[in-house]
């Protein structure tokens, strides 16, 4: 039997996070889940749209849902890691429910928990496909970038079309070559404002 997902490239999670703040021109906010995923968001540049989850694993969804449904004339992504997103699944109803139009939440998916000393996650002895959970739970914007063109051409289409949309991405075990500063009451007072701006 063939898997959803064997015809993905494998990819790089802080090339493609670079190509993702690339294309951000409007002060789209962005919610970097713990570890890795807001390590290469800090790496991509600081933006004040840029929120960073610095030890509360699982909550980037929900996180970027809640700005989402506050903020809907904003668009809002979300990088999370496929294990931390396992610890949240029930995320992916309350957001197919909610249904906020602005919201991409995008999945790091290297089957791994990477940060932790690299132990396999449940999902990939399993070989459970996240996208299809999230299509599952309403989410019918899910899908997975086989690619570099199709990353950009979801990106591009979250940041154009009504969502929410969830982005599934194969990627290395490359660990991140940066850490992101260590001082929430900064980075919640700069969001914060940069929440305030218009877009």
């Amino acid at each position: 039997m063939t898997d959803a997902t064997d015809n993905l490239h494998v990819m790089n999670r802080a090339a493609l996070t670079k190509r993702l703040v690339g294309m951000l021109t409007k002060r789209e906010a962005v919610i970097g889940g713990i570890g890795n995923s807001n390590w290469d968001l800090w790496g991509a540049g600081h933006r004040p749209e840029n929120f960073y989850m610095l030890g509360s694993m699982g909550l980037a969804a929900p996180i970027a849902m809640g700005v989402a449904l506050a903020q809907p004339k904003r668009r809002v992504f979300a990088l999370e890691g496929d294990g931390s997103l396992l610890m949240q699944l029930g995320c992916l109803s309350t957001i197919a429910a909610q249904a906020p139009r602005n919201l991409c939440v995008i999945v790091w998916d290297n089957g791994i928990y990477q940060i932790t000393g690299g132990q396999g996650t449940p999902a990939a002895a399993s070989r459970t496909d996240i996208v299809a959970i999230a299509r599952a739970s309403g989410i019918g914007g899910a899908t997975w970038a086989a690619d570099h063109a199709e990353f950009d051409a979801l990106v591009s289409r979250a940041l154009t079309t009504d969502g929410p949309h969830l982005i599934g991405v194969k990627i290395d075990n490359e660990p991140g070559r940066t850490q992101t500063d260590r001082d929430p009451i900064r980075f919640r007072e700069s969001f914060m404002r940069a929440m305030a701006e218009p877009v």
